[in-house]
């Protein structure tokens, strides 16, 4: 197996355990059995559990960067543009349990303050930047306040579509997310677009 999809696997697998488990209920062998390697393997190419879980999570933040960036740029109408980001923002924090976030800020805090970092940057700004698209369109009322409503929209995200919230409900991920999006596009939405913009029916299918 070439280095750098053997590199993936791991990678891939322990992504996998960490947004389940937590960061710190995993160990490098429960990580080494799942995928028949020995730890020696592992630490070929990660030095340690902490230095695993910094380049899992910044695979997730690069993929989600690059197509909430490629969003942003396109033609796209509003309506497209705004359902593409917003789904792709709402599932992938959805994966980020509470227990993982604590366990980042106790084990690896320089790693907590990286994804404060790209939250501020790559999430809070570009969808600011999308809900002043919006409100310039007459899509969203004109005294929306875009930096609150991307605020309340990433606390509901983080807040519901969890796996400890979800494991006790009946709804899914996608139905809570189609719900949230529902919920306070009713109250952003300008009087003229509320009748025409779709944006959350049907419910959102979840993203890759």
């Amino acid at each position: 197996m070439a280095e750098r999809e053997e590199r993936e696997r791991i990678m891939e697998k322990a992504r996998e355990r960490f947004l389940h488990y937590g960061f710190a209920k995993v160990t490098l062998d429960e990580i080494a059995s799942d995928l028949g390697m020995s730890k020696k393997t592992l630490y070929k190419h990660f030095a340690s559990k902490e230095d695993l879980l910094r380049e899992a999570i910044r695979s997730i933040t690069r993929s989600l960067s690059e197509r909430i960036e490629n969003a942003v740029s396109s033609e796209m109408p509003f309506e497209a543009k705004a359902r593409k980001i917003l789904t792709d923002i709402g599932t992938t924090l959805g994966t980020f349990s509470r227990h993982l976030q604590a366990d980042i800020q106790r084990y690896v805090p320089d790693l907590w303050d990286e994804i404060e970092e790209f939250r501020r940057q790559q999430i809070l700004d570009k969808l600011d930047r999308m809900f002043r698209q919006g409100i310039r369109e007459n899509i969203f009322r004109r005294d929306l306040n875009p930096e609150i409503f991307t605020l309340v929209f990433i606390g509901a995200v983080q807040a519901i579509i969890n796996p400890t919230v979800l494991s006790n409900r009946s709804f899914s991920a996608t139905e809570a997310f189609s719900a949230i999006l529902g919920i306070l596009f009713e109250g952003a939405l300008s009087d003229g677009a509320r009748q025409s913009v779709h944006m959350f029916d049907p419910p959102l299918p979840t993203s890759s």
